[in-house]
């Protein structure tokens, strides 16, 4: 049995740049010690963005540019830079039916045991992925770290956190 923690979007635009929050930069050394101490396989996903942003259906919606790819700001927090990254997934949305994908064939191989996502943010991209890793293993335990999690709002966080709860997603450290 394996386990797997997917650290989501820790990107500068999220943490202090264009929608940085001060609960954003709290979770950093949270997330550090996350993955320094989690014993199995790390994916990272990073919110990508191309230059057209804007034109997009959530570039109307959210008008604000961020994490453009090869941008400082697309960039991972330098502060997790210690850490070995296997696997990096760039996502143009929420949530990543590559990561889906890529979780069903390592279940395959080996049986995953659980899956732990952290970062950013609880409301969009945590939630996204949690909820689509539910559809694609239904039988693997899902667990979110609040403690390691930051929402837009710190009222949208806690929302966040309640409905994934109601869809049988285990939170930890609330």
């Amino acid at each position: 049995m394996q386990n797997i923690l997917i650290v989501v979007d820790m990107q500068n635009d999220f943490i202090n740049g264009t929608l940085g929050t001060k609960e954003a930069e709290a979770i950093v050394s949270k997330v550090e010690q996350k993955i320094s101490g989690f014993s199995g396989r790390i994916i990272y996903t990073r919110d990508t963005h191309e230059e057209n942003y804007l034109d997009t259906q959530e570039g109307k919606k959210l008008p604000v540019k961020h994490c453009i790819r090869n941008t400082k700001g697309w960039e991972l927090s330098p502060q997790l830079d210690r850490f070995e990254k296997e696997w990096i997934i760039d996502k143009p949305t929420f949530g990543s039916k590559e990561l889906c994908e890529l979780l069903e064939k390592e279940n395959q191989k080996e049986a995953i045991d659980t899956v732990t996502l952290i970062g950013l943010c609880t409301d969009i991209c945590v939630i996204s992925n949690a909820l689509l890793v539910k559809a694609y293993l239904p039988e693997v335990r899902i667990i979110v770290d609040a403690s390691c999690c930051a929402g837009v709002t710190v009222e949208s966080h806690k929302r966040a956190l309640e409905s994934m709860k109601m869809c049988q997603i285990e939170i930890e450290n609330e």
